[in-house]
């Protein structure tokens, strides 16, 4: 188990920002995970959690405590139950499932982080959501103090939200298991308009594998949402905000204000978000509040590819970056009362 003090967060991090922390353990098996995270608890030290720093936002001064990052390993397929080590590069992942000729996550290819952070988030992207085939997710209950297997019921999975993100201080995830599907090398139907549109087939069609993980790859690349070190544009957290679900009520009043804006003849995105509830769309709302693709001058700006990414253009502090979502949340809730959340989490700071 390797240990730094002082140690700068920013590299372990998509945006590249944040300050050190004052100690960084980086743990490569579930015994020095259980181990560094009794060890915090045990000393009331602040213990921060890092995977693939994909959905992290960290204050400019850092983290007074210890930084566990879980770079833990284990790739395991038996039949069509695939189990992955927390630290697993999800990435990676789907595509090793792919090449197996499984289905059920390859329309989450490209999304940057780790195993252990998908039920966290219930990890979403063209139609598809891990709470679907993840059957079992092994964690570390600090409560409890003991390993224990929570099923798919009891990670409590919604929409961008789990049990575990419901609970922050409780759960460690040590690893997660999925249950896919051989469908002789299709992929699941597609449920998603824009992949469907993509590949020249109608919603609920099944595609080659393949060619289901190859389209959402460019339309994420396209998106600016896949890693490059080269490119600014994927300098960020991803989607940095959630698509609102509203209300019928509130979103009778939303429509109305898009009307007054916008004309009568402008429908805002409405999609079923269960009973009595809207979900509407997040970038629909910057766009049209006058937050464009590219907007800003400063070293944190929207990205130049999608208007749902904010980034980091290589010099930016994580007061920039606030400073920018502030903006945003403002201008959208002045512009049609909604108000927007950050899907990132932050640390240190707040909106």
């Amino acid at each position: 188990m390797q240990e730094l003090h002082d140690a700068p967060l920013a590299p372990l991090t998509t945006f590249r920002l944040g300050g050190p922390a004052t100690r960084l353990v980086t743990a490569t098996t579930d015994a020095e995970v259980i181990a560094a995270v009794r060890e915090a608890d045990d000393t009331g030290t602040p213990l921060l959690l890092i995977g693939g720093g994909s959905n992290l936002v960290i204050g400019d001064k850092g983290f007074d405590g210890t930084a566990l990052h879980i770079a833990t390993r284990g790739f395991s397929l038996d039949g069509t139950t695939l189990e992955l080590a927390a630290g697993e590069t999800w990435t990676d992942a789907v595509a090793r499932t792919v090449a197996a000729g499984l289905a059920g996550v390859e329309c989450l290819a490209g999304i940057p982080g780790s195993a252990g952070a998908t039920p966290i988030q219930n990890v979403g992207a063209y139609g598809q959501e891990v709470s679907a085939t993840i059957t079992e997710v092994t964690a570390y209950d600090r409560r409890s103090r003991e390993t224990v297997a929570l099923s798919n019921a009891d990670c409590a999975f919604s929409y961008r939200h789990s049990r575990f993100k419901a609970e922050p201080e409780r759960y460690v995830v040590l690893r997660v298991r999925f249950e896919l599907e051989d469908a002789g090398g299709l992929s699941a139907p597609l449920r998603y308009a824009e992949t469907a549109r993509a590949l020249g087939v109608e919603a609920g069609d099944r595609v080659p594998l393949t060619a289901a993980r190859e389209t959402v790859l460019k339309l994420r690349a396209g998106k600016g949402m896949v890693l490059d070190p080269e490119d600014h544009d994927t300098w960020s957290a991803g989607s940095f905000f959630t698509n609102p679900i509203l209300t019928d009520e509130q979103f009778a009043a939303f429509r109305s204000r898009v009307a007054e804006r916008l004309g009568d003849a402008v429908e805002p995105p409405a999609f079923p978000a269960g009973e009595g509830r809207v979900k509407t769309s997040a970038a629909w709302l910057i766009d049209k509040a006058g937050f464009t693709k590219g907007y800003g001058t400063g070293p944190a700006r929207i990205s130049t590819k999608h208007t749902l990414a904010l980034t980091n253009r290589g010099e930016a502090t994580t007061e920039d970056l606030l400073a920018l979502a502030r903006e945003v949340v403002g201008g959208v809730h002045e512009a049609f009362g909604v108000t927007l959340v950050n899907e990132p989490v932050t640390v240190g700071v707040s909106l």
